[in-house]
């Protein structure tokens, strides 16, 4: 019969021992995960469940231990229930990173949201900060954790039940406030009337805080791969992207707004065009595209209907369902005469 604990104790001194090479190997897989994704999207749905499936046990950890220590009468290391806590930590921030890096308007208010995931993963894999910092303080570990499942399943979500990004952030939005709720539960003092009163106003804010934001945060798995603005459009393929239109130009032959989008294999979403005058809405327009071609699907709208006076700075801003901002084409209409300046559109 294998002496278990004598091999539990070897990992656990090795880990000990050299704590960074958790964090390497946390680091390494999550970003690998995403580069197969990347190149093999078939793989994507795997390696998605994969991830899910670590939170699931994450969230049942003290039912499984139970379970473990009925069944063969020990005890799994403390040590190692933190390691691999750490661990699915460091996989799912460094899994979703580049997603979230890759689909950010970094001029709005998604810089946040990217800002914290980058954050929560620098102290992820730097172990004074996590364990002698962040650990003790339950409120700000509570925070770390259901950041990083919300990201975990913004992220999952649409890549294996084809969900749109609508959906995906609903669902991710509301189990995330729902399994906080335990670990609220924790914190809070529940033995008194307050207590049991804070505790859903507690939830409702994170809940409607979250929903309210909701523009700040990208949509993971929706991102631009080519833009222009153009006056030709061909074969699916728009001609020269400007920066500068005259009046005259713009209303003898109208605008294109052009984007191709990248999306899940099998995702159907449906995305807007806003067209925009000087921060005013002026023009809405839906765009239902399908997920799966790697250079991103092609769809473009063709505007011919200006305001009197369309002279000012525009914005095509292009949004999910919710008012999640996939990215911003931006040019000028200018009240003189003059050829279009053509400019590298970027996302």
């Amino acid at each position: 019969m294998p002496n278990w604990n004598h091999y539990l104790e070897r990992v656990l001194e090795l880990m000990r021992r050299y704590p960074g090479l958790i964090a390497l190997f946390g680091f390494c897989s999550g970003v690998g995960s995403f580069i197969l994704v990347d190149r093999q999207q078939g793989m994507a749905r795997w390696i998605a469940a994969i991830l899910l499936v670590s939170w699931l046990w994450l969230m049942l950890e003290n039912s499984f231990t139970q379970l473990f220590r009925r069944v063969f009468k020990r005890e799994i290391p403390p040590p190692l229930l933190r390691y691999a806590t750490q661990m699915i930590h460091q996989e799912s921030l460094f899994f979703v990173l580049p997603f979230f890096f890759i689909t950010t308007t970094w001029n709005s208010g998604q810089l946040v949201f990217t800002g914290l995931l980058g954050a929560a993963a620098l102290v992820s894999i730097t172990d004074p900060l996590y364990y002698r910092w962040l650990a003790p303080k339950r409120w700000l570990f509570l925070g770390l954790h259901t950041l990083t499942l919300f990201a975990a399943l913004l992220t999952a979500l649409p890549i294996i039940f084809s969900l749109t990004t609508a959906q995906s952030y609903k669902l991710a939005l509301g189990t995330a406030v729902v399994l906080s709720i335990p670990s609220l539960a924790v914190s809070l003092p529940l033995k008194t009337l307050r207590g049991w009163l804070v505790l859903p106003m507690i939830v409702l804010t994170l809940g409607g805080t979250g929903w309210l934001l909701r523009s700040w945060v990208p949509p993971a798995t929706l991102w631009m791969t080519e833009v222009a603005v153009t006056t030709q459009l061909q074969d699916r393929t728009p001609g020269e992207s400007i920066k500068r239109i005259s009046v005259n130009e713009l209303r003898s032959r109208g605008l294109y707004a052009y984007t191709s989008i990248n999306a899940p294999r099998g995702l159907n979403e449906r995305i807007y065009h806003v067209w925009q005058l000087n921060g005013r809405e002026v023009d809405r327009i839906a765009l239902d595209i399908h997920g799966g071609r790697k250079e991103g699907y092609r769809a473009w709208t063709h505007k011919l209907n200006f305001p009197p006076n369309p002279v000012g700075r525009w914005q095509v801003r292009v949004l999910t369902e919710d008012g999640q901002m996939i990215g911003v084409l931006r040019f000028r209409v200018t009240d003189t005469d003059q050829s279009p300046t053509p400019v590298n559109q970027a996302n």
